[in-house]
């Protein structure tokens, strides 16, 4: 029976507009319904102390009377017992306020989590089965008193945990001007939950279509074990890298991927060959970490088919790997998705290839005051975001809010969470995503909270970029971290622009985001950019050198997930959005593409042959170039996005690696790839620890030694001194003209063709395997008896000395 909302010893008449209601109710304990009741008489015996409401019985003092009914007159007592509670399923005990999360220990588990504005905690306890209709199974009230140590909330559990979930209610001010969201009726993710479940197959709806299904966190087991088999971390120089940027669904989505289990981690496995084949050793996965992908959930009618956020930089929790990316589903209380990762990553390192995680520690799902409450801002909103002081959201993610990165309880999660990630799931490194927030000043930032004093002259802002931020400091000296590959997207959507300048200590890396925008400009003919592609080439020292940085830290990439694809980067000289259902204003504008002279896929045979022409020099470039290379995940083959340069909403071909493509192109660009990536591993001097001198490298123009570096020039040449190979001599044509260079002497030694982005396959490469490759090189052999050689226009090519017999 529902029992009246109301005080201990209080008249029952200050609840009167609920009274008839809960008269019906009482018809079925009183065996009839009562008529007329003396309000005014009725007690409630005993208050439930958790719960604040009448629970144990009432007193209903009345008169008997005709027809059944209660009316005036002599006093009758009745008393109604509440049916006896149901005996817990555990056993309750203060708890321990470390570590954060839940913990496994002393034969039961250990629930933790700070709060310091809340004013009151429930520990909700939830079956699986229980989860999509939102039935909580048990509550476990919080006493301010036992089961709190400054701002953090615990409790000890023993008991039965099969199939049990869990998540948190808190209560406080609801006080957005504030920056206070506490909201009692929403249970809310733990942020140091381990996995996170919600339903087991990607992109399904909740009950009545719900985009947004109910959440709940996986309870850890002292018997949940995974059988690393011995695995250690590769710790590869970062200088020997080749990195793959990868989608874990997307990779094996499509059908014609033949994988048993399509779009997981296991997919992913089972193609772990093919990227050692392609010379990969380290693949960055974009956005493991859990997220709703049914976030942008919507109609498409362009494509007829649904927006989805199918790159998943939305996080939901940072400690969980993305449950949907496992063929196990929400089975095992996420538990199996937390093992087929780190089976992912064992297997991967089986092959020599490190994983390295995107993270987007710069925002999270929540968006802003009009977005839903999850976890972060359920938990303590004033904490985890960068606020103003009416309480409105910064929004230097561009997502809504900004993570409050350098306050205290905000820095330490973070660092807490990487840790985890490096001892827990074996990873090697991170890629942080818009790493610029990274860097800026905390909500209320306030000097003396950092270091201890007050700095005099410290007037910096809320989001105000640091020159020391304490999150980049505690990363860069962790014991543990400083070891992990730390790579940053050193910008952000509030203009702090940071490559060259991101405060590094030593360790970190950046995307190159300058290597990018030169090369493009340089390849596809544009003048003036001679000098800063050359700058590229040797790992640009402009941007590294002086603060004391090497090659290796800069990540150089030409295509990422974020733009064109290489095979769009020239096909396209303008963005082709539509089917995102923006009417193409969204995506960035400014591309840097050439389009090789007509717009689109369909374009006559001489205008195809240039655009392959130009993804080989995109390549090459990447391979030749001091740094670190990255791959974007289908640039191998030449994969097609139609033109859309921010595909972020599409879970359909425009994103999937296309594998029967793959194969129609495995004679072609694949091969080229393949063997550039080889060469590249096999050479000494192409990963260089330090940046390269003159004693090692040399600049040519069209004749040796007479490098042309004025604004007009568009050819770029140089020798490179190898222990392996010798000495490498690397050209590119980017004029719309041929050119005859003439190559630097070597007596004793004659130049000899490896490379000629130019030539059809398998020409463009002269493997040691190709049986046509001594007649290949007799056609050029009157040019290079002269030490010439002849290079078409928008051309690259290296050339390797061997013994002149002759001479």
């Amino acid at each position: 029976m529902e029992l009246l909302h109301c005080p201990s010893a209080i008249p029952v008449r200050n609840c009167t507009p609920k009274f008839t209601n809960a008269s019906k109710n009482c018809a079925n304990l009183f065996g009839k319904r009562l008529n007329s009741v003396n309000l005014g008489s009725i007690l409630v015996k005993i208050l439930d102390k958790n719960a604040g409401r009448c629970s144990s019985g009432v007193v209903v003092n009345a008169r008997s009377g005709d027809g059944g009914g209660l009316e005036t007159g002599a006093d009758t007592a009745i008393v109604v017992e509440k049916p006896p509670a149901k005996p817990s399923l555990f056993e309750v005990f203060d708890g321990y306020p470390l570590p954060f999360g839940a913990t496994s220990r002393d034969g039961g588990v250990n629930f933790a989590v700070a709060s310091g504005s809340a004013t009151s905690a429930t520990l909700c306890l939830i079956r699986l089965s229980d989860l999509p209709e939102k039935r909580v199974t048990e509550q476990i009230f919080l006493s301010p008193i036992t089961n709190r140590t400054g701002d953090v909330w615990h409790v000890f559990l023993k008991g039965d945990f099969q199939d049990m979930l869990y998540g948190y209610r808190f209560d406080g001010k609801f006080s957005p001007q504030e920056g206070h969201y506490f909201d009692s009726s929403q249970i809310l993710v733990d942020p140091y939950a381990k996995a996170v479940v919600s339903r087991g197959d990607y992109g399904a709806l909740g009950l009545e279509d719900e985009c947004w299904p109910p959440m709940a966190c996986m309870v850890p087991s002292l018997t949940d074990k995974f059988d690393w088999e011995g695995d250690l971390p590769l710790k590869f120089p970062q200088r020997d890298l080749v990195i793959y940027e990868m989608h874990v669904r997307g990779f094996t989505r499509h059908e014609s991927s033949g994988t048993e289990f399509p779009g997981t981690y296991l997919g992913v496995i089972g193609k772990l060959d093919y990227l050692k084949e392609l010379g990969i050793n380290c693949i960055e996965l974009m956005p493991c970490h859990e997220f709703n992908e049914l976030e942008y959930y919507s109609h498409n009618s362009i494509l007829g088919d649904y927006k989805m956020n199918f790159w998943g930089y939305s996080t939901v929790n940072f400690f969980s790997p993305m449950t949907r990316y496992s063929s196990a589903g929400a089975l095992n209380c996420g538990l199996g998705a937390i093992d087929e990762f780190k089976c992912l990553v064992k297997e991967a390192h089986k092959r020599g290839i490190e994983v390295i995680m995107d993270v987007v520690f710069n925002h999270s799902a929540e968006g802003n005051e009009n977005g839903p409450i999850l976890s972060f801002r359920g938990v303590d909103n004033s904490v985890f975001y960068m606020l103003a002081p009416k309480g409105e959201f910064y929004n230097y993610s561009g997502c809504g809010n900004t993570f409050n990165c350098n306050h205290p309880l905000v820095r330490q999660f973070i660092l807490d969470c990487l840790r985890y990630w490096v001892t827990e799931m074996h990873v090697d490194g991170f890629r942080f995503d818009l790493a610029s927030i990274l860097t800026r000043s905390s909500s209320l930032w306030d000097a003396a909270n950092v270091y201890g004093k007050s700095v005099e002259g410290d007037t910096l802002t809320t989001g105000s970029p640091l020159s020391s931020p304490p999150l980049i400091d505690m990363i860069s000296n962790d014991p543990i971290l400083r070891g992990a590959k730390l790579i940053a997207e050193a910008w952000d959507c509030g203009g702090l622009y940071q490559v060259g300048k991101f405060p590094h200590w030593g360790i970190w890396s950046e995307w190159n985001g300058k290597y990018r925008d030169t090369v493009r400009q340089f390849i596809k003919g544009t003048g003036g950019f001679a000098g800063a592609f050359a700058e590229c080439l040797c790992g640009s020292p402009n941007l590294y050198q002086e603060g004391g940085r090497k090659p290796w830290n800069s990540i150089n990439f030409v295509c990422a997930h974020d733009g064109f694809t290489l095979a769009d980067l020239v096909t396209y000289n303008n963005k082709h959005n539509t089917a995102n259902g923006e009417d193409n204003k969204d995506g960035e504008n400014h591309n840097n593409s050439w389009n090789c002279g007509q717009e689109g896929e369909f374009a006559s045979i001489s205008v195809k042959k240039l655009r392959k022409r130009q993804m080989r020099n995109f390549f090459l470039c990447l391979m030749v170039s001091q740094g670190v290379p990255m791959i974007y995940m289908g640039d191998e083959y030449g994969h097609t996005k139609g033109g859309n340069n921010n595909t972020y909403c599409h879970d359909n071909y425009i994103n999937y690696f296309r594998w029967d493509k793959k194969e129609e192109s495995s004679s072609d660009f694949f091969r080229f790839c393949c063997l550039v990536t080889k060469f590249r591993h096999e050479c000494e001097s192409l990963g260089l620890n330090n940046f390269p001198t003159a004693e090692r490298l040399q600049w040519h123009g069209h004749a040796p030694g007479l490098p042309d570096w004025s604004e007009t020039s568009r050819f770029v040449a140089f020798t490179l001194t190898d222990s392996v190979k010798g000495e490498l001599y690397v050209a590119f044509n980017a004029s719309h003209l041929p050119v005859t260079i003439a190559l630097p002497e070597r007596p004793g030694y004659r130049w000899e063709p490896l490379v000629d982005a130019a030539k059809p396959a398998p020409f463009d490469f002269l493997s040691n395997d190709l049986p046509e490759r001594e007649t290949a090189i007799q056609q050029y052999a009157h040019f290079l008896d002269s030490n010439l050689y002849p290079m078409l226009s928008y051309s690259s090519v290296i050339l390797l000395l061997s013994s002149d017999d002759s001479a």
